[in-house]
């Protein structure tokens, strides 16, 4: 099992009926065997750009354990679902390796300009 976080852009016109959509979407990643462990609901926003003619969207983020398999068939599912305009799924464990990663050459960097002092 692996972390995993999926950020969602609803059409604005949901906010209404927004529990029915979320749900939705919350049975795609259990279905296919994801667990969720954080669910982050940023209301409506202004988008940078439009979005299929669209000014605003509801941004909605989850944090989600699942196998790597289970991410194909979610992202499959979540192309096609009508309500969702983008969504986005980026694997956490790729993250924390960036930012270690960073933060390794940062201390490099400060030993090596310590060495030289």
């Amino acid at each position: 099992m692996r972390n995993y976080e999926i950020a969602v852009v609803l059409h604005p016109d949901l906010e209404i009926d927004l529990a029915t959509t979320l749900e939705k979407i919350e049975n795609i990643i259990t279905k296919n065997g994801g667990k969720i462990t954080k669910k982050d609901n940023w209301g409506k926003r202004k988008l940078a750009y439009k979005i299929k003619k669209q000014d605003w969207g509801i941004y909605v983020f989850y944090t989600i354990e699942i196998d790597p398999s289970g991410v194909a068939k979610i992202n499959q599912t979540l192309r096609i679902t009508e309500e969702i305009m983008r969504y986005l799924i980026v694997s956490v464990e790729n993250i924390r390796y960036i930012q270690i990663s960073r933060e390794t050459e940062s201390n490099i960097g400060r030993l090596i300009k310590r060495s030289r002092t």
